[in-house]
C-alpha cells in the first residue's frame, strides 16, 4: 500500500485538515540513517509533520524546513526539509541511541529529543529573506510542540497526531500516520468543542492503519459526521535534493584557505550529504578548478 496524504475540508469547510500514512517514507529514512527504533519514531513524526507542511506550500521553489533542538535528549539537532509535492529529507545528530520504554511500554520519543529546547521552521520562497518562527519545546513528543509553534507563531489553533508503530522485535516500521486538524477563521465554538472531544479518535490513526485500514476509510472514519471531503491528494517519499553542483557551492563557501588546506592535508575532499549519506569526491585537479572557476566569475562580475 503506497503512502498518502490526504487534504481535506469538514464541518462545511470550516475546519482545514491534513493527513498522512507513511509507512514507506518512514521505513526508508530508518534504512539511509540506519535509526535505532526510538530515532525511527521520533525522526519518523517530524518528518511527517514536515511533509505535511510542505504539502501546503504553494510555488515549486518553494521550501519549508523544521530543526528540533533539545536541550536534555540524545537526539541533537533533528532537521527536516520538504518540498511542495510533499516530498521529504531529514536527519538526526544521534541515530543510534536507544532508550528504554515509557512506563506505558512506549517508544521514549520525548526522553530522546529532549523535554526542553526550541522548535524552529523556517519557510522560503527561493528570494528574499525567509520566514522564520521558534518557540519553545514543551513536550519533545514532537506533535504536542507543534501544536504549540502554531499557537505561538502563528495564531492557529491546531490538532496534530504523530505516530509511528515499531516492531519491537523486528525494529521494523509498522505503520505511520499523521494529522493536522485546523478551524477557519469564523469557525463555530460548538464544532471546536466536538474536534476537541474527537482527540481520542484522532489518536487510533497509526493503530488503524496498523490493522490493515487505508488512510481515506481510517479518516473517514474519524471524521464522521462532520462530512469530509477530499481536496488534494499527494504521495509523499523521502527524496534528497543534493546533487554535485549543490556540494560543490557548499565547498566553495568554506573559502579559499580552508580549500588550500584541504589540498595540502587529504590531496581532495570527500564530502557526504547528512540528508542522503552519499559521498561526493573531489581530487585535487578538481578542487582547483573550482578555485579557477570561482576567480573567472569574480573577475567577470
Amino acid at each position: 500500500m503506497k503512502d498518502k496524504l490526504l487534504h481535506l475540508l469538514c464541518a462545511d469547510d470550516m475546519v482545514q485538515v491534513c493527513a498522512i500514512s507513511a509507512k514507506e517514507l518512514v521505513s526508508e529514512a530508518k534504512r539511509i540513517h540506519s535509526l535505532s527504533m526510538v530515532a525511527t519514531a521520533a525522526l519518523g513524526r517530524q518528518l511527517m509533520m514536515t511533509s505535511m507542511m510542505g504539502s501546503r506550500l504553494k510555488n515549486e521553489s518553494d521550501r519549508v524546513s523544521t530543526i528540533l533542538k533539545g536541550n536534555d535528549g540524545y537526539a541533537g539537532s533533528m532537521v527536516c526539509t520538504a518540498f511542495p509535492d510533499a516530498a521529504v529529507k531529514g536527519c538526526t545528530g544521534d541515530a543510534e541511541t536507544e532508550l528504554p520504554p515509557t512506563p506505558e511500554g512506549k517508544l521514549d520519543v520525548a526522553g530522546y529529543v529532549g523535554h526542553t529546547g526550541k522548535l524552529t521552521v523556517v519557510r522560503d520562497a527561493g528570494h528574499g529573506d525567509p520566514y522564520v518562527g521558534v518557540c519553545n519545546l514543551i513536550s519533545g513528543e514532537i506533535a504536542l510542540d507543534f501544536a504549540e509553534y502554531y499557537a505561538a507563531s502563528e495564531q492557529q489553533p491546531s490538532l496534530v497526531y504523530l505516530g509511528v508503530r515499531v516492531d519491537v522485535e523486528t525494529g521494523t516500521v509498522r505503520s505511520a500516520g499523521g494529522m493536522l486538524i485546523q478551524p477557519m477563521p469564523g469557525c463555530p465554538d460548538e464544532v471546536i468543542a466536538d474536534l476537541t472531544e474527537r482527540s481520542g479518535r484522532v489518536s487510533e490513526l497509526s493503530r488503524k492503519l496498523d490493522e490493515g485500514m487505508t488512510l481515506d476509510d481510517a479518516v473517514s472514519e474519524i471524521l464522521s459526521g462532520l462530512s469530509p471531503r477530499v481536496t488534494d491528494t499527494y504521495e509523499p517519499v523521502y527524496r534528497c535534493d543534493c546533487s554535485r553542483e549543490r556540494i560543490e557551492s557548499a565547498l566553495l563557501s568554506v573559502g579559499r584557505d580552508e580549500i588550500e588546506d584541504m589540498i595540502q592535508k587529504d590531496g581532495g575532499a570527500e564530502v557526504s550529504c547528512h540528508f542522503c549519506n552519499k559521498t561526493y569526491r573531489f581530487s585535487e585537479a578538481e578542487l582547483r578548478a573550482l578555485l579557477r572557476a570561482a576567480e573567472d566569475r569574480g573577475s567577470d562580475g
